[in-house]
């Protein structure tokens, strides 16, 4: 997994069912109500809370109606820009928010149990190469 090696990998969680609506789905905003400056790979970390108000988007209905793995590395993917919202994206976008773009998604074949951190943080290097080796597998 070359994409990890560089030095510099952040991690995002997410709450339920979005955490698994970018990893397996075609979800490509991540909506926050903050802007960041980072450009670069990011681990998708599922938190432990499923979003109350995902029963609302109909995008949403086919992660719900299956289990949702939380608390654990779902894959990674490229935070390639952000900005606010300008009602222009995509239908993942949600108005009044900053628009985090993600690109190259990767999933991992089984997910990597850790816990999250708020905000944009930095992984240990153990998680990193946990998350390296079940890329691996």
């Amino acid at each position: 997994m070359t994409t990890l090696e560089r030095p510099e990998v952040r991690a995002l969680t997410l709450w339920q069912p979005w955490a698994s609506a970018i990893a397996y789905g075609t979800k490509r905003i991540e909506n926050r109500r903050w802007s960041t400056d980072y450009r670069g790979w990011i681990l998708l970390h599922a938190g432990v809370t499923i979003d109350p108000s995902a029963k609302y988007a109909v995008m949403a209905r086919p992660f719900l109606n299956r289990p949702q793995p939380i608390g654990a590395i779902l894959g990674w993917a490229r935070l390639d820009d952000c900005h606010a919202d300008d009602g222009m994206c995509t239908l993942w976008s949600a108005r009044g928010q900053w628009h985090w773009h993600l690109s190259d998604v990767h999933r991992l074949p089984r997910p990597v149990p850790c816990p999250g951190a708020r905000g944009l943080w930095t992984p240990t290097p153990d998680l990193l190469d946990s998350v390296r080796e079940a890329a691996r597998v």
